[in-house]
């Protein structure tokens, strides 16, 4: 009997999961496999899934990368200290630990044409600003964006994302929070703007009605206002 083997055009058919999202994982990923320590190949990949497309550049402390590694910050150091050492990467550093270092993969190891090094446009800055207000504003994240989603947004810009459908990615997901909270109780805040990712890709699938945002602000804030009553009447003596 023969092997049951897919003709060729069956495998020009096969389709990914996940239409966002990828990297391009090219021979320069291959030989920083072979170069580095483990830990520092992980850091490596981290830093190259999360830099912005068109610059190879990330901005993060080391506390956050230890947190995205699981790692202490003492040995995301010495990860870093190898990665500069053996010119996979670039680092500027920060005045301390506690301050965001700027990561630019090399260009050996970097698979995407980089675009020239310009000041960011002032574009760019207000769409990051607006979106980063936006997050701060639905009451149920952690706060400010940190250097990571900060990059996020800026690749957002870069897939040319509008701010329209960020602003309805993150109310729609901000209601299901509230709503997942008021029917299951407490559980952890929104903590990335990648955790609008999906969410981003869903209304760039099935856009939203032009007065739609309007809707979910007013849901929002309806359901805002619902959920600390309750935490209110939690606190209260009974």
């Amino acid at each position: 009997m023969k092997d049951n083997i897919l003709p060729s055009d069956h495998l020009l058919k096969l389709r990914i999961k996940e239409p966002v999202g990828w990297f391009v994982a090219g021979e320069g990923f291959r030989c920083a496999l072979n170069l580095l320590s483990d830990g520092a190949f992980k850091l490596f990949a981290y830093l190259s899934f999360q830099a912005d497309r068109r610059s190879g550049r990330m901005t993060a402390t080391h506390k956050e990368l230890a947190a995205a590694l699981g790692k202490s910050k003492r040995i995301v150091g010495t990860y870093v200290a190898e990665l500069e050492a053996k010119e996979v990467c670039k680092v500027l550093s920060g005045k301390n630990q506690f301050m965001a270092t700027v990561y630019e993969i090399s260009d050996r190891y970097w698979p995407y044409h980089r675009e020239s090094s310009f000041p960011e446009s002032t574009e760019i800055q207000a769409y990051v600003e607006s979106v980063g207000k936006c997050y701060e504003e639905l009451g149920c994240t952690t706060g400010k964006l940190n250097a990571a989603g900060i990059e996020i947004v800026r690749q957002f810009h870069g897939r040319s994302i509008p701010v329209s459908v960020v602003y309805g990615a993150m109310l729609l997901g901000a209601c299901r929070k509230y709503e997942s909270w008021l029917i299951n109780g407490p559980s952890e805040p929104i903590r990335s703007m990648a955790y609008f990712e999906p969410l981003i890709a869903e209304v760039q699938a099935n856009p939203l009605p032009d007065a739609y945002s309007g809707y979910l602000r007013g849901k929002l804030q309806h359901l805002a206002q619902s959920w600390e009553k309750e935490t209110l009447n939690k606190k209260r003596p009974s």
